[in-house]
């Protein structure tokens, strides 16, 4: 697997040098700094791709290889809207990365919100910290904070009256840092978003059935797989995350079968997907090495991050907390073994794309992680252990396969 690195651009307290330093061979990056359903023009692309390359005038040693993410707008996702204009600018920004050489894109097409935690910096045993998801808290945030109409009805009374009581004895401080960390996960956000905002957005799926939203994602498929085709583009969709509802968003790619559907209904080798096995892994069905021996071929990119439940849980709805690399729920040992004879099997096939890109995603803040800016979940030291790590799996696998 060619081994990348999530960076941010100039935003990233992390530089490209210390990424190379971490043993990183590519970048994975976007246009952050572009609103969703613009235009990605060619020379924005080339002006990143130049910041990755060439430092002082001099390279890098790494390339921008992977897109994570052009974003899927609000309008396409509810086909409400410019969401026409949006799919032309979609299909524009895919030709002009294929004019500068990028084949890989990531999207999702979670409603709303990219991901969701309720505490950013949650203190370790050693010290360290990790992003977590408590139930309880997101419960109280969701019904007697947001106040969203009819929340309670989605969890348990049992878990309900929890929430309530935690919620009642957390300080105006803890109720406004709640806010802030689940709003962190909202594209574009920023602590100035209130909660009517919030409930704005929310309102645009409050009669939106999944189904209707797989629909949707299909509809969307349907117009740019196309173009992804003819450009020799590899599309590939992240999972849920968490691969659960919440907030009353309908949730539609958050399991093996979500994907075998997805995957059947758009059948092309240019809609492939996103592999991160700590989204689908908070999930109790989730079989890494079943997923990639059904969908496998579809597999464009991977991001190997693990996740451990903890905590309460209601139903299919589950606390838990980012793991180290090789201890959550996730055997990562068996899913990368299976996404290298993956690998083997394509070259065996003579498939150009049998090297898939993979990155280490999220980390615990560890050491001088601790005492440095970063974007949350993506600490240097975290990170390059994680990296570390998983290539030491690779190499052990590499060494009795050679």
């Amino acid at each position: 697997m060619k081994q990348t690195w999530r960076w941010f651009g100039a935003a990233d307290a992390i530089s490209i040098q210390e990424i190379r330093q971490a043993g990183a061979e590519g970048i994975v990056s976007a246009l952050h700094h572009i609103p969703t359903g613009d235009v990605w023009s060619i020379a924005e692309i080339r002006k990143r791709q130049d910041e990755v390359s060439i430092k002082d005038g001099q390279p890098t040693g790494v390339s921008w290889d992977v897109v994570e993410s052009l974003p899927v707008s609000e309008a396409i996702k509810s086909q409400s809207g410019p969401y026409r204009e949006h799919l032309d600018a979609y299909r524009q920004s895919l030709k002009n990365l294929a004019e500068c050489g990028i084949h890989t894109v990531c999207y999702n097409f979670m409603p709303v919100l990219d991901w969701t935690r309720t505490e950013l910096a949650t203190r370790l045993d050693h010290g360290g910290t990790t992003m977590s998801f408590d139930l309880i808290d997101f419960i109280g945030f969701d019904c007697f904070i947001l106040e969203r109409v009819a929340a309670a009805a989605d969890y348990s009374d049992a878990i309900v009256e929890q929430a309530r009581e935690r919620t009642a004895s957390l300080p105006d401080t803890g109720k406004t840092q709640l806010v802030q960390n689940i709003v962190a996960g909202l594209p574009g956000a920023n602590d100035n978003w209130t909660l009517g905002e919030v409930r704005s957005h929310l309102a645009i799926y409050q009669s939106t059935p999944a189904d209707q939203l797989r629909s949707n994602l299909v509809d969307f498929l349907s117009e740019v797989v196309p173009t992804a085709e003819a450009l020799g583009l590899k599309l590939c969709c992240h999972p849920d995350d968490p691969p659960f509802p919440i907030m009353g968003l309908p949730r539609v790619m958050s399991s093996q079968a979500d994907y075998r559907y997805v995957m059947s209904a758009v059948d092309s080798e240019a809609s492939g997907i996103t592999f991160c096995t700590g989204s689908l892994g908070v999930a109790t069905s989730f079989d890494p090495v079943s997923f990639i021996k059904e969908l496998g071929p579809r597999i464009h990119f991977a991001h190997l991050r693990n996740t451990k439940r903890d905590g309460p849980s209601d139903g299919e709805r589950h606390s838990f907390h980012e793991a180290e690399h090789l201890n959550g729920d996730t055997n990562m040992v068996a899913t990368v073994h299976a996404l290298l004879h993956e690998q083997i099997r394509r070259k065996a096939e003579g498939r150009e794309d049998c090297i898939i890109p993979m990155r280490p995603d999220h980390g615990q803040a560890l050491a001088s992680d601790l005492e440095r800016p970063m974007m949350p979940g993506y600490p240097l030291i975290g990170r390059l252990r994680g990296l570390a790590e998983l290539r030491g799996v690779i190499a052990a696998f590499e060494e009795v396969h050679a």
